[in-house]
């Protein structure tokens, strides 16, 4: 069966940046399950999936703005540190909630001074080309409760409630 929307495809990754450094693997775990054309995966990755078959090997290479995005300077902000009063542990990496114009988003603190506080709104990955070595490990029908439920489900159903 080829792959086309609404199939469940297993598979597994690796996906490096344009200098070659591993960012994720899923070789050495589970391999990643999901329901194509629903955008769970970046769109150059979807595409590169379309009409493939199981047992097939490739590697792609997906340009930023196909991937996560590019990197937007505007989305760093500094703010004072009074703005972030009550906050525990705000160091270089912590991910909070902000509410924005549109609506909530997470950001990364990226520096910290005594006074002030910077975040970035950007995806981690935004701004960067990525590489991806795939194996498809099946192709089947989703079923209806899987695109009900808009993700794949395991042997005896997904185990929670909706």
């Amino acid at each position: 069966m080829k792959i086309s929307n609404n199939s469940v495809i297993k598979l597994h990754y690796a996906v490096s940046d344009s200098e070659g450094t591993l960012i994720d693997s899923s070789y050495d775990n589970q391999p990643l399950a999901v329901i194509h054309g629903t955008g769970f995966l970046i769109p150059g990755l979807e595409k590169a999936l379309e009409g493939k078959e199981a047992g097939e090997k490739f590697e792609v290479d997906v340009k930023a703005e196909d991937a996560y995005g590019e990197r937007f300077d505007g989305y760093v902000q500094t703010v004072p540190k009074a703005v972030m009063q009550g906050i525990e542990d705000l160091e270089v990496g912590t991910q909070l909630r902000a509410s924005t114009d549109e609506g909530e988003q997470t950001v990364i603190v990226i520096d910290v001074t005594e006074d002030e506080i910077t975040v970035d709104g950007n995806h981690p990955l935004a701004g960067i080309d990525l590489s991806f070595d795939v194996e498809i490990l099946e192709v089947r029908e989703a079923t209806e409760e899987e695109l009900a439920h808009g993700h794949v489900h395991g042997e005896g159903g997904c185990g929670h409630d909706h």
